[in-house]
């Protein structure tokens, strides 16, 4: 492997999974940059063309458009279905969702829904392609987790839960799958300028920690995926915070935020139901 290439390692093709906005959209453009032809996967087909055009216009690369949903216990099986023509060595697995809300009350459906998305989905990526990258002789996998998510985060429980699952994974096949020459790294995803921080009901400028770009996040985490790393936190202030902030601190200081979010969140719907 010496002396090629990243895109000579992992190409020629890259596969991003929620490629239709925010950090996978990032993903395919820069990616495409370095000069990966890119399958995208999202549920939304509209939105995930009109990503993958703009790669294809400004970088001269090939593209595919996968419409499928991670979230149906079928969907990574589809997707390899659509892709099983493609000599894909690098796979971003980067669909994700999120919903804060008091555990007990959420709908159980909806809960299970996202713990499928957000961890279930990734363990099916990194089995079904992993062994792909066996067959071919090495490849490369992205797994996106969360800022938090392995200590815990109240008021978003199966969103932490089901993130600390991918991260454990990660660090797992990280040692694991190296002797097949395949590169498995954690994305610990920082609070980031996409439309969950809309989703989650903050408002950027009353954050502790302000959202970086994706821009930023997604430079980083290639390029800790290049030096070999088994997790990589975009950020430097990020980086520092995690190593002096006591982890129960950590925990305490973002459920009084959540709380406070949804708190503000139900007076401004009951505010506008009368």
């Amino acid at each position: 492997m010496r002396g090629k290439t990243f895109q000579e390692r992992y190409g020629p093709w890259a596969l991003v999974t929620g490629a239709s906005s925010g950090i996978g959209a990032e993903f395919v453009l820069q990616l495409a940059v370095k000069g990966f032809n890119v399958a995208l996967a999202a549920r939304r087909g509209h939105l995930m063309e009109t990503v993958s055009q703009e790669a294809e216009r400004r970088y001269g690369i090939a593209t595919k458009c996968a419409v499928v949903d991670l979230s149906e216990e079928s969907g990574v099986d589809v997707l390899d279905q659509q892709l099983c023509d493609l000599d894909i060595g690098l796979v971003v697995s980067n669909a994700g969702t999120g919903h804060p809300g008091h555990f007990l009350e959420q709908d159980h459906r909806d809960q299970l829904e996202r713990f499928r998305l957000n961890a279930l989905s990734h363990f099916n990526i990194a089995y079904t392609f992993g062994k792909r990258f066996a067959r071919r002789g090495g490849g490369g996998l992205i797994l996106g987790g969360a800022m938090g998510a392995a200590h815990g985060i109240p008021f978003a429980a199966t969103d932490a839960g089901s993130k600390a699952l991918v991260q454990s994974l990660g660090e797992s096949l990280h040692l694991e799958l190296k002797r097949k020459q395949i590169q498995v790294m954690t994305l610990v995803v920082p609070p980031t300028n996409t439309a969950i921080i809309t989703r989650f009901g903050l408002d950027p400028a009353d954050m502790p920690m302000k959202p970086m770009s994706v821009e930023q996040c997604v430079s980083e985490a290639l390029r800790h995926f290049k030096q070999g790393r088994s997790v990589s936190l975009p950020g430097a202030v990020n980086r520092f915070l995690s190593s002096i902030i006591p982890t129960k601190l950590m925990r305490i200081m973002m459920s009084k935020m959540i709380e406070q979010t949804l708190a503000k969140n139900a007076k401004r719907a009951g505010h506008a139901a009368h």
